[in-house]
């Protein structure tokens, strides 16, 4: 929750009038008990009066203006901007499965990381939320169809197998054509010009084949109201053997400036995971994020129920210090 406003603000100056209630109860408090009590030690009668039940009394007040103080606030209304689901949400999921992920600079390998921080991110993400599946390698393949069925991406997810070159823009020209597909009955955009969708693309090295560049398949994206995340995979001295290349082992470095130029072309964000702990935090990430928006809801049933558990609170307290409330 956040930007707190209030839609009367003009009954906030009830607040007032709790300093006035804070300083009667403190003032009812002073005041002598009705009976004198007989009392030999004086020591322990300024230790036990001056001191415990002092700050033994201030407990329910406390509890009890602050009840005071959110119930007042809730009076007046109080909105505030939260993230929600954003109706008929749509992500796919583009995944390079070339055979430089086959390395095991991410362990166990990048394409076994890559898939687990998949699977996290869709077990995540509220259920109406539609996933769908892009795998590419010398070109794309559509694995899943945007769905709802979380068991069904999973089938997908455990179907990824290295295999050939790297063609980041036609993968992401095929995921463009998903994604509009997907919300071809409902392509109204945003206030920003972006429609309820979005692209999480994972590779792990530079372009080596297809037909269309990255930056031709970013542009698609931005033409269509769609943000591209890129994720980075890999360090610097990841290698494949010559067992998979049938050559030299080679090192396979990933391609963040590309990366980058992708997600800055589409208004989207990149990151660079170089272990499986943060790849999988950054799908964790784009879980709580990517497919929400901002939306301002009025939330004085929130400060209602707060303010009703501090009153509780300073009930339970008065009876538990057997002090009295104001």
């Amino acid at each position: 929750m956040r930007a707190l406003t209030f839609s009367s603000p003009y009954l906030l100056p009830l607040l007032l009038i709790v300093p006035p209630v804070g300083f009667l109860a403190w003032w009812l408090q002073r005041k002598p008990t009705r009976y004198a009590v007989a009392f030999t030690n004086l020591d322990v009668l300024a230790s036990v009066a001056g001191g415990k039940r002092r700050v033994r009394a201030l407990i329910p007040l406390v509890l009890f203006l602050l009840a005071l103080t959110v119930g007042t606030a809730a009076i007046a209304r109080p909105r505030a901007t939260v993230n929600e689901t954003a109706e008929r949400a749509t992500v796919v999921l583009l995944v390079d499965v070339s055979l430089s992920m086959r390395a095991s600079d991410v362990k166990p390998t990048r394409l076994l990381a890559a898939a687990r921080a998949m699977s996290l991110f869709a077990a995540r993400l509220p259920k109406k939320v539609r996933v769908g599946l892009i795998s590419f390698s010398d070109g794309p393949t559509v694995l899943v169809s945007p769905t709802t069925d979380r068991a069904l991406l999973q089938e997908g997810i455990d179907l990824l197998e290295p295999e050939g070159d790297t063609a980041i823009g036609d993968g992401l020209g095929m995921a463009v054509q998903v994604l509009t597909s997907a919300l071809w009955n409902d392509v109204r955009k945003t206030k920003d010009g972006k429609i309820p969708g979005a692209i999480i693309l994972l590779s792990d090295g530079a372009q080596t084949d297809g037909t269309m560049t990255p930056l031709q398949g970013a542009r698609r994206a931005k033409r269509a109201g769609i943000r591209v995340f890129t994720v980075g995979l890999g360090t610097n001295h990841g290698r494949i053997g010559p067992a998979v290349l049938s050559a030299p082992s080679s090192m396979i470095r990933p391609d963040p400036v590309t990366l980058s130029a992708i997600a800055r072309e589409t208004d989207g964000e990149t990151f660079r995971a170089q272990s499986a702990e943060r790849v999988e935090h950054i799908y964790r990430q784009l879980g709580r994020s990517i497919a929400t928006k901002p939306a301002r809801r009025e939330v004085t049933s929130w400060f209602a129920g707060v303010a009703a558990l501090l009153l509780l609170a300073s009930m339970g307290a008065a009876q538990a210090t057997r002090e009295r409330l104001p």
